[in-house]
């Protein structure tokens, strides 16, 4: 299979940013699946019981970023 890349970069409240996290995480816990929907299209992607998770936090003069990023 070719590769599928949805990429996404949007301002928001914090307060949105922690209900989609919310979102996620929930539908991980209760549903074993990941759902995206984008361009009319709706892409459903099973994930494991096991994944490897990598948190990087970076702090600088010019801003400070928190990446979360799940493999499998």
């Amino acid at each position: 299979m070719d590769l599928l890349e949805i990429e996404e970069k949007r301002e928001m409240r914090r307060e949105e940013a922690a209900k989609l996290l919310q979102h996620i995480a929930d539908s991980l816990s209760r549903q074993n699946n990941l759902q995206f929907d984008r361009g009319g299209k709706k892409f459903v992607v099973d994930v494991p019981d096991q994944v490897e998770v990598e948190l990087e936090l970076e702090i600088g003069d010019d801003g400070n970023s928190l990446e979360i990023e799940i493999n499998w």
